[in-house]
């Protein structure tokens, strides 16, 4: 048996002069699993992606992806391994407008020298990688040199997945990822999503409050459950 892809334990958090927001006992994440993580706006959720992506530190515990302790390492070792094992779909999707398609899809590349092995090994070329998810996600290939900017919301999604997932990086984390689409999107999205996750064995953790995306998945948790900050203390 692997280890667990995520592993918390005794995991706190602060922001300077504040009350503890983030107190996880334990949590951990499979390989391979899809996660579906609810809560509302100020739960924590955007803090806790931080934790996992090694952009902040805990204030005690530990976070472990892959087995390496993140709080061990330095900010730029911490940014290294980010980019080397995780890939992120956000909200807003981040792309970046004057750059083509293809060139956002390829991004990731440019800073991880294991995931642009990855890709090249996998597809012969980076470029033949980024083309073959994009098709896998449904965009043509006659959008490729396209401004990201000149993509409808949907493409600008589709997009986005791509760029997470070239290289196969061993996590995807996607926050809130489908709250500009239509019900009927946002499936059609998901079953993408999920398609190409196992086709690259990855683990999705997928932040969303849209509960009624929960049964997709195959394991539901709300950040409360977790975070016994955000629980009412007893007297």
């Amino acid at each position: 048996m692997f280890p667990p892809l995520i592993e918390l334990s005794d995991l706190g958090f602060a922001w300077p002069g504040q009350a503890e927001l983030l107190d996880i006992p334990a949590f951990t994440l499979q390989r391979g699993e899809s996660l579906f993580l609810k809560g509302p706006s100020g739960s924590g959720k955007t803090t806790l992606l931080g934790l996992l992506g090694g952009v902040q530190r805990p204030g005690r515990g530990s976070v472990r992806l892959l087995g390496q302790d993140l709080g061990t390492l330095s900010a730029g070792a911490r940014d290294r391994f980010r980019v080397d094992h995780t890939g992120y779909i956000f909200q807003q999707f981040n792309l970046l407008p004057f750059l083509s398609v293809r060139e956002n899809v390829e991004l990731p590349c440019r800073f991880s020298n294991s995931r642009a092995r990855r890709a090249s090994q996998r597809h012969g070329s980076i470029d033949a990688a980024a083309a073959a998810l994009l098709a896998h996600l449904g965009l043509k290939s006659e959008l490729l040199e396209r401004r990201a900017d000149s993509l409808s919301i949907g493409q600008q999604q589709r997009v986005a997945a791509a760029r997470a997932l070239i290289g196969q990086p061993e996590l995807v984390i996607a926050d809130e990822p489908t709250s500009a689409l239509d019900a009927d999107a946002r499936k059609a999205f998901l079953q993408l999503l999920f398609a190409e996750c196992r086709e690259a064995g990855a683990s999705l953790l997928f932040v969303s409050h849209d509960q009624s995306l929960a049964p997709l998945f195959d394991r539901s948790l709300s950040l409360a459950e977790l975070n016994r900050a955000a629980r009412p203390q007893e007297v």
